[in-house]
Protein backbone atom coordinates (compact mmCIF):
# COMPACT_ATOMS: atom_id res chain seq x y z
CA UNK A 1 0.00 0.00 0.00
CA UNK A 2 0.81 3.59 -1.50
CA UNK A 3 1.60 6.16 1.93
CA UNK A 4 -0.20 9.19 0.57
CA UNK A 5 0.00 12.53 1.94
CA UNK A 6 -2.51 15.59 1.08
CA UNK A 7 -1.88 19.48 1.39
CA UNK A 8 -5.11 20.94 2.18
CA UNK A 9 -4.17 25.02 1.50
CA UNK A 10 -8.06 26.51 1.78
CA UNK A 11 -5.93 29.09 3.84
CA UNK A 12 -2.67 28.71 1.95
CA UNK A 13 0.89 28.05 2.70
CA UNK A 14 3.65 29.46 4.34
CA UNK A 15 6.68 27.56 5.69
CA UNK A 16 5.76 27.68 9.67
CA UNK A 17 2.45 26.43 8.51
CA UNK A 18 3.82 23.38 6.91
CA UNK A 19 6.74 22.25 9.32
CA UNK A 20 3.39 22.67 11.98
CA UNK A 21 0.73 20.50 9.86
CA UNK A 22 3.50 17.68 9.57
CA UNK A 23 4.45 18.01 13.21
CA UNK A 24 1.06 17.59 14.13
CA UNK A 25 0.85 14.60 12.33
CA UNK A 26 2.85 12.88 15.47
CA UNK A 27 6.21 13.31 13.90
CA UNK A 28 8.49 12.63 17.40
CA UNK A 29 9.49 16.36 18.29
CA UNK A 30 12.82 14.77 20.03
CA UNK A 31 13.56 13.14 16.97
CA UNK A 32 12.66 16.14 14.63
CA UNK A 33 14.81 18.74 17.05
CA UNK A 34 18.08 15.88 16.67
CA UNK A 35 17.63 16.35 13.06
CA UNK A 36 17.41 20.30 13.22
CA UNK A 37 20.60 20.30 15.01
CA UNK A 38 22.31 18.59 12.28
CA UNK A 39 22.08 22.23 10.11
CA UNK A 40 24.65 23.28 12.72
CA UNK A 41 23.87 26.75 12.46
CA UNK A 42 22.88 29.11 15.64
CA UNK A 43 20.94 32.49 16.33
CA UNK A 44 17.58 30.80 16.63
CA UNK A 45 15.67 28.79 19.03
CA UNK A 46 12.40 26.79 18.23
CA UNK A 47 8.79 27.31 20.04
CA UNK A 48 6.74 23.99 19.27
CA UNK A 49 3.29 24.47 21.07
CA UNK A 50 -0.44 23.13 20.97
CA UNK A 51 -3.16 26.10 20.14
CA UNK A 52 -5.89 26.86 18.64
CA UNK A 53 -7.52 29.19 15.46
CA UNK A 54 -11.24 30.06 15.21
CA UNK A 55 -11.77 26.45 16.93
CA UNK A 56 -9.58 24.39 15.43
CA UNK A 57 -6.68 22.73 17.62
CA UNK A 58 -3.19 22.51 15.71
CA UNK A 59 0.56 23.23 15.82
CA UNK A 60 2.35 26.25 16.31
CA UNK A 61 5.64 26.13 14.92
CA UNK A 62 7.66 29.35 15.66
CA UNK A 63 11.15 30.63 14.82
CA UNK A 64 12.70 32.78 17.24
CA UNK A 65 15.58 34.70 15.94
CA UNK A 66 18.08 35.17 18.48
CA UNK A 67 20.52 37.88 17.05
CA UNK A 68 23.66 36.82 18.48
CA UNK A 69 25.81 37.97 16.00
CA UNK A 70 29.48 39.37 17.08
CA UNK A 71 29.44 42.13 14.76
CA UNK A 72 27.51 44.39 12.18
CA UNK A 73 29.27 43.09 9.13
CA UNK A 74 28.36 39.31 9.91
CA UNK A 75 25.13 40.19 11.22
CA UNK A 76 24.62 42.01 7.42
CA UNK A 77 25.67 38.70 6.31
CA UNK A 78 23.44 36.89 7.74
CA UNK A 79 20.31 39.23 6.74
CA UNK A 80 21.59 38.92 3.17
CA UNK A 81 22.51 35.34 1.65
CA UNK A 82 22.44 34.79 -1.70
CA UNK A 83 21.76 31.02 -2.99
CA UNK A 84 25.44 29.71 -2.98
CA UNK A 85 25.62 31.01 1.04
CA UNK A 86 22.63 28.65 1.86
CA UNK A 87 23.54 25.80 -0.30
CA UNK A 88 27.23 25.68 1.53
CA UNK A 89 25.40 26.16 4.75
CA UNK A 90 22.75 22.89 3.63
CA UNK A 91 26.02 21.30 1.72
CA UNK A 92 28.22 21.46 5.04
CA UNK A 93 25.82 20.51 7.34
CA UNK A 94 25.07 16.71 8.69
CA UNK A 95 21.93 16.52 7.29
CA UNK A 96 20.65 13.65 5.69
CA UNK A 97 21.65 13.85 1.66
CA UNK A 98 18.01 13.51 1.23
CA UNK A 99 17.39 16.53 3.06
CA UNK A 100 20.09 18.41 1.97
CA UNK A 101 18.51 17.48 -1.49
CA UNK A 102 15.10 18.63 -1.08
CA UNK A 103 15.97 21.80 0.98
CA UNK A 104 18.47 23.45 -2.14
CA UNK A 105 15.53 22.25 -4.95
CA UNK A 106 13.32 24.65 -2.53
CA UNK A 107 15.51 27.43 -2.29
CA UNK A 108 16.70 27.44 -6.17
CA UNK A 109 12.68 27.35 -6.55
CA UNK A 110 12.68 30.78 -4.68
CA UNK A 111 16.11 32.02 -6.06
CA UNK A 112 14.89 31.40 -9.92
CA UNK A 113 11.69 33.24 -9.43
CA UNK A 114 13.37 36.06 -7.80
CA UNK A 115 15.90 36.09 -10.45
CA UNK A 116 13.46 36.51 -12.94
CA UNK A 117 11.33 39.19 -11.82
CA UNK A 118 14.08 41.65 -10.47
CA UNK A 119 15.90 40.67 -13.49
CA UNK A 120 19.50 39.70 -11.95
CA UNK A 121 21.72 36.63 -12.49
CA UNK A 122 20.84 33.93 -10.09
CA UNK A 123 24.25 34.56 -8.35
CA UNK A 124 23.60 38.52 -7.57
CA UNK A 125 19.96 37.58 -6.07
CA UNK A 126 19.62 38.10 -2.41
CA UNK A 127 17.39 36.59 -0.13
CA UNK A 128 15.69 39.03 2.33
CA UNK A 129 12.56 36.98 3.52
CA UNK A 130 13.90 34.15 2.68
CA UNK A 131 16.99 33.69 3.41
CA UNK A 132 16.52 34.85 7.03
CA UNK A 133 17.14 32.70 8.96
CA UNK A 134 13.62 31.64 10.30
CA UNK A 135 13.54 30.81 5.76
CA UNK A 136 15.87 28.37 6.31
CA UNK A 137 14.88 26.74 9.20
CA UNK A 138 11.53 25.97 7.66
CA UNK A 139 12.53 24.98 4.45
CA UNK A 140 14.32 22.34 5.84
CA UNK A 141 12.29 21.45 9.05
CA UNK A 142 9.91 20.77 6.33
CA UNK A 143 12.66 18.54 4.26
CA UNK A 144 13.10 16.73 7.68
CA UNK A 145 9.78 15.97 8.35
CA UNK A 146 8.87 15.01 4.91
CA UNK A 147 11.97 12.23 4.86
CA UNK A 148 10.62 11.06 9.08
CA UNK A 149 7.18 10.62 7.19
CA UNK A 150 8.32 8.61 4.49
CA UNK A 151 5.72 9.08 2.06
CA UNK A 152 5.05 7.52 -1.65
CA UNK A 153 3.18 10.18 -3.28
CA UNK A 154 2.35 13.83 -2.05
CA UNK A 155 -1.42 16.08 -3.57
CA UNK A 156 -2.04 19.47 -2.85
CA UNK A 157 -5.12 21.62 -3.44
CA UNK A 158 -5.81 24.27 -5.55
CA UNK A 159 -4.11 27.09 -3.10
CA UNK A 160 -5.92 30.43 -2.18
CA UNK A 161 -3.69 32.86 -2.41
CA UNK A 162 -5.37 36.01 -1.47
CA UNK A 163 -5.31 39.20 -2.49
CA UNK A 164 -4.28 42.85 -2.06
CA UNK A 165 -0.97 44.27 -1.37
CA UNK A 166 2.12 43.15 0.66
CA UNK A 167 4.79 45.29 1.93
CA UNK A 168 8.19 42.91 1.38
CA UNK A 169 11.99 44.13 1.22
CA UNK A 170 11.63 45.88 -2.57
CA UNK A 171 8.66 47.47 -1.59
CA UNK A 172 4.33 47.28 -1.79
CA UNK A 173 3.93 44.03 -4.24
CA UNK A 174 0.45 42.97 -5.29
CA UNK A 175 -0.60 39.68 -3.83
CA UNK A 176 0.29 37.21 -4.72
CA UNK A 177 3.67 38.13 -4.87
CA UNK A 178 5.23 38.60 -8.21
CA UNK A 179 8.25 35.79 -7.29
CA UNK A 180 5.03 33.42 -5.58
CA UNK A 181 3.03 33.58 -8.70
CA UNK A 182 6.20 32.80 -10.67
CA UNK A 183 6.80 30.14 -8.84
CA UNK A 184 3.35 29.01 -9.31
CA UNK A 185 2.93 28.53 -13.32
CA UNK A 186 1.27 25.52 -13.73
CA UNK A 187 -0.56 24.92 -10.31
CA UNK A 188 -4.08 26.02 -9.68
CA UNK A 189 -4.88 29.00 -7.93
CA UNK A 190 -7.83 30.93 -6.79
CA UNK A 191 -8.72 33.96 -4.21
CA UNK A 192 -11.49 34.32 -2.09
CA UNK A 193 -11.30 38.34 -1.89
CA UNK A 194 -9.91 38.24 1.66
CA UNK A 195 -7.31 40.77 1.45
CA UNK A 196 -3.55 39.69 2.78
CA UNK A 197 -1.19 37.16 1.46
CA UNK A 198 -2.44 33.77 1.94
CA UNK A 199 0.65 32.08 -0.26
CA UNK A 200 4.56 33.06 0.84
CA UNK A 201 6.91 32.74 -2.14
CA UNK A 202 8.71 29.64 0.81
CA UNK A 203 4.60 27.91 0.89
CA UNK A 204 4.90 28.41 -3.04
CA UNK A 205 8.03 26.83 -3.38
CA UNK A 206 7.51 23.64 -0.69
CA UNK A 207 4.40 22.40 -2.44
CA UNK A 208 5.54 22.95 -5.72
CA UNK A 209 8.85 20.86 -4.99
CA UNK A 210 6.85 18.37 -3.32
CA UNK A 211 3.59 17.65 -5.04
CA UNK A 212 3.34 14.68 -7.37
CA UNK A 213 0.08 16.57 -8.77
CA UNK A 214 -2.58 19.50 -7.92
CA UNK A 215 -6.71 19.41 -7.39
CA UNK A 216 -9.27 17.60 -5.33
CA UNK A 217 -8.19 15.18 -2.38
CA UNK A 218 -7.50 11.42 -4.28
CA UNK A 219 -8.90 8.22 -3.14
CA UNK A 220 -7.25 6.81 0.24
CA UNK A 221 -7.95 6.05 3.21
CA UNK A 222 -7.06 8.61 5.82
CA UNK A 223 -5.24 7.68 9.00
CA UNK A 224 -4.01 10.78 10.47
CA UNK A 225 -4.71 14.74 9.74
CA UNK A 226 -2.83 17.63 11.00
CA UNK A 227 -3.06 21.30 11.23
CA UNK A 228 -0.51 23.79 10.88
CA UNK A 229 -1.89 27.20 12.45
CA UNK A 230 -0.82 30.40 10.73
CA UNK A 231 0.04 33.80 12.12
CA UNK A 232 -2.79 36.01 10.80
CA UNK A 233 -6.16 36.21 12.39
CA UNK A 234 -9.00 36.13 9.49
CA UNK A 235 -12.37 35.53 8.55
CA UNK A 236 -11.66 31.68 7.87
CA UNK A 237 -9.02 29.43 10.12
CA UNK A 238 -5.30 30.57 8.65
CA UNK A 239 -4.23 26.92 8.94
CA UNK A 240 -2.90 24.34 6.57
CA UNK A 241 -4.61 21.16 6.71
CA UNK A 242 -3.05 18.02 6.06
CA UNK A 243 -4.13 14.33 5.83
CA UNK A 244 -1.59 10.89 5.87
CA UNK A 245 -3.19 8.12 4.70
CA UNK A 246 -2.72 4.94 2.27
CA UNK A 247 -4.00 4.74 -1.44
CA UNK A 248 -6.02 1.38 -1.49
CA UNK A 249 -5.92 -0.87 -4.34
CA UNK A 250 -8.53 -2.73 -5.47
CA UNK A 251 -9.77 -6.66 -4.72
CA UNK A 252 -10.66 -8.55 -7.79
CA UNK A 253 -13.14 -11.48 -7.01
CA UNK A 254 -13.19 -13.96 -9.42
Amino acid sequence: MQRILFFDCFSGISGDMTVGALLDLGIDQEQFLNEMKKLQVDGYKLEIKKSTKKGITGTDFHVILTHHHHDDEDHHHHDHRNLHDVERIIDESELKDHVKVMSKKIFRLVAEAEAKIHGKPLEEVHFHEVGAMDSIVDIVGTAICMDLLEVDEVYASPLHVGTGFVHCAHGVFPVPAPATLEILKGVPVYNKGIETELVTPTGAAIVKAFSDGFGDIPAMEIHKIGYGLGKKDLEIPNVLRVCLGEKKTKKIVL
